[in-house]
């Protein structure tokens, strides 16, 4: 357990001081296919009712995805991404209170977020899959979170993985900064994601866990998101296989929700700032008592 850095991070309509308590992402996706959610808030409708009912459950911030980035996903065009983004944020921007980060590849489309109200940049592909995304975060001087992913959707899973997680993503992560900073984001707005499942096998998501406070050495913020991941499920399946009575098949959301609360406990007493999850209102508690034991001045008076 150790002490997190704090930082302040100026976004167009405040600014946000990371550290004294973590603060959570929820996770937006208007897509039919993501590995959790795909297909429950495609449409405008349940998309906008979903983020404006994870502001009134505690979130700190929305990231809305509009593409799938889920293992072995073909991706789409800036097009079809930005038809599915377009009506959501219209509907948000004056509705919604908190920050809305927008988690793409594409600088057409970090573009055209920010223009409607976006104020965070969120590139999974650590600036690898179109490196513009960095003159748009500075042009526009907006947070970026640059976050490690071992090659594409389409083969992170398949490609063998890296002898040593850790300098792997540490290299990784230091070439997103090289390129963030060489098309002139400053450093204090830019925040940094292990990407765990992203190219990862099980065990090295745990160590990567593990690990965080290494990374925090690299001197940024850090985001982590684990929520439903598959390392989670996976985990869970293998205790239900040893369990001494026939269990339903597949994991229950339940049990994936406890398994997500002790990664995000684990995050937070490693060291993140931010946690990207998909079930608010269970995670405001998971992070409250986190907090509390990382700085017990938190704690309610007695």
């Amino acid at each position: 357990m150790i002490p997190r850095r704090k930082f302040r991070l100026k976004l167009r309509s405040r600014t946000l001081i990371l550290g004294p308590r973590t603060l959570i992402m929820g996770v937006l996706n208007v897509t039919p296919d993501s590995f959790s959610d795909g297909g429950n808030f495609f449409s405008q409708e349940k998309a906008v009712h979903h983020a404006l009912q994870m502001e009134r459950d505690g979130a700190d911030l929305i990231d809305i995805g509009a593409e799938s980035t889920r293992p072995g996903s073909l991706g789409i065009n800036a097009e079809e991404e930005w038809s599915r983004l377009v009506p959501v944020l219209a509907a948000l921007r004056t509705r919604l209170k908190i920050p809305i980060s927008i988690d793409t590849r594409k600088s057409e489309i970090a573009a055209k977020a920010i223009e409607s109200g976006a104020e965070i940049i969120n590139d999974v592909s650590g600036l690898k899959h179109d490196p513009r995304v960095a003159e748009i975060s500075a042009r526009a001087r907006v947070p970026l979170v640059l976050m490690h992913m071992r090659g594409g959707p389409q083969t992170m899973q398949q490609k063998p993985f890296a002898r040593d997680a850790l300098k792997d993503v540490s290299q990784g992560l230091r070439a997103s900064l090289s390129i963030a900073r060489k098309a002139g984001v400053a450093n204090s707005q830019i925040i940094l994601d292990p990407g765990i499942g992203f190219g990862k096998s099980y065990a090295q998501n745990y160590e990567l866990l593990a690990e965080l406070p290494q990374l925090a050495k690299l001197g940024f913020p850090l985001l982590v998101g684990t929520s439903r991941k598959g390392f989670i499920s996976k985990t869970l399946a293998q205790d239900e296989k040893l369990a001494p009575s026939p269990q339903p098949a597949g994991i229950a959301a339940e049990k994936k929700i406890w398994g997500t609360a002790a990664t995000v406990t684990a995050s937070i007493l490693q060291g993140a700032h931010i946690v990207r999850v998909h079930d608010v209102a269970e995670m405001v508690s998971v992070v409250r008592i986190a907090d509390c034991i990382l700085n017990p001045t938190l704690a309610p008076k007695n």
